[in-house]
């Protein structure tokens, strides 16, 4: 009898340690994810609204510096600013030629991430569509690698998942046909695998929203539709949660990486460094030159030390006409290592008055602009995005005023009990029971 209850045990124990390594987190971003999505009739967001009533929502959450998408993706992995994960911006700064490199790879990441640390403690991660997520250690992924199809089919993992889900969702003769655009079409992959493999982290990128913020601005028909199939992309995956029987031990976190400003000028400062004969060509000769990532622009040296340099640049824009002033922000040293910018820059601007950067440097230095746009210093209202939180545990109808991107990686480590010392976020107070 001893015996027997000893095994019985054993085996009470072994259950119940697997039923803790079965919990889920389901990661979803909505890129130019706005809280009042989620807060104003207006939209027609009912998956949304829904989870505010049954979870947690945020009334505000900063995003990093620049404010868009690669870098703020990568902080919500990694719990940390880019000054820390590497990834500073969504296209390279290249030194001497502007080729369009884009922080695709895994392996760029500086710092540890949420799928590796999973995967140690011999959990299950997936993901789709996520920023340098290419090669991550993931069993299932699609990577956001751009658009050319022997890409996407190069760095989807396993070998044969774009045949099956090519079968088995979409008909298509390739899935490199299909518009991950839509992000339906993105949520119903994010629910086949949740069906099939059930994991323990699985990140989900919708990005069809940002694309139509930066075409019509903040509002306009084109962002309500989007916004909408957003809508419905989260609606796909909360039941397919339902469906593979996950629902009590899901965490489902709904967020995103930046706001956005609505745009009426397009400032190129880059041509004021031209006129000053500081740039000749960016694949020639240039003392400085600025790398304008939307709402922002970092000032690079070709020689870090050249301080006659940067103190002509810092005296061309402090003797700008009010007229062009008026639209430049100047971000101190201060402000940017407290954000955790990319240190390798002297210095950087924030776009004011409905300002706009390019990386042009000829002709205009100030033209009409329209759209929208982020990557903004990230201290205003506009540029912050939002953040819903449904799961068993999680307080209902509860608001968090204030959080950072990096918290979330917080809020995934503790309810998956993995290791994440390297992360700065915090869990938010109250939004646990």
């Amino acid at each position: 009898m001893k015996k027997i209850l000893f095994i019985a045990c054993v085996a009470l124990i072994a259950f119940n340690a697997h039923a803790e390594k079965e919990k889920h987190v389901i990661l979803i971003t909505i890129d130019g994810f706005r809280p009042d999505f989620y807060f104003e009739k207006e939209w027609h967001t009912p998956n949304l609204h829904k989870m505010v009533q049954e979870g947690t929502c945020a009334v505000g959450v900063n995003s990093v510096f620049p404010s868009i998408t690669y870098p703020s993706h990568t902080t919500i992995v990694t719990g940390v600013q880019p000054a820390a994960h590497g990834i500073f911006y969504n296209g390279i700064f290249e030194t001497d030629s502007i080729t369009g490199k884009i922080y695709w790879n895994f392996h760029q990441i500086t710092a540890p991430t949420l799928w590796q640390a999973v995967t140690d403690d011999g959990l299950k991660a997936s993901s789709i569509n996520w920023p340098a997520s290419a090669e991550a250690p993931v069993r299932y992924n699609i990577p956001d690698i751009g658009g050319k199809r022997e890409d996407i089919i190069k760095y989807s993992v396993p070998v044969g998942f774009l045949d099956t889900l090519n079968n088995q969702l979409f008909h298509h003769k390739e899935i490199a046909d299909i518009n991950l655009g839509k992000d339906q079409n993105s949520a119903k992959i994010a629910a086949w695998v949740i069906k099939k493999d059930k994991p323990n982290f699985l990140t989900v990128h919708l990005f069809s929203v940002d694309h139509f913020e930066h075409q019509a601005g903040r509002h306009g028909r084109m962002v309500e539709e989007a916004i909408a199939d957003a809508d419905e992309g989260v609606g796909i995956i909360r039941k397919a949660i339902q469906e593979a029987g996950m629902t009590d031990n899901t965490l489902l976190i709904v967020t995103g990486d930046h706001g956005f400003m609505d745009v009426s000028t397009n400032v190129y400062p880059n041509v004021w460094l031209a006129k000053a004969g500081l740039l000749d060509n960016p694949n020639g000769q240039w003392k400085a030159r600025f790398h304008s990532t939307g709402g922002s622009a970092f000032l690079f040296l070709k020689d870090k030390n050249d301080m006659e340099t940067l103190q002509k640049v810092k005296s061309i824009l402090s003797n700008l006409p009010a007229e062009e002033k008026k639209y430049i922000r100047i971000i101190t040293t201060a402000e940017a290592q407290k954000i955790g910018a990319d240190p390798n820059a002297s210095f950087e601007l924030s776009g004011l008055n409905g300002a706009s950067f390019g990386n042009e440097y000829t002709g205009k230095v100030i033209r009409t602009g329209k759209g929208g746009t982020h990557g903004y210093y990230p201290d205003s209202r506009e540029i912050q995005t939002g953040f819903i939180c449904v799961g068993k545990e999680v307080q209902t109808n509860y608001e968090i005023k204030t959080m950072n991107l990096r918290d979330i990686t917080a809020i995934v480590a503790q309810y998956l009990q993995i290791q994440m010392p390297s992360c700065l976020g915090k869990v938010p107070a109250g939004l646990f029971k």
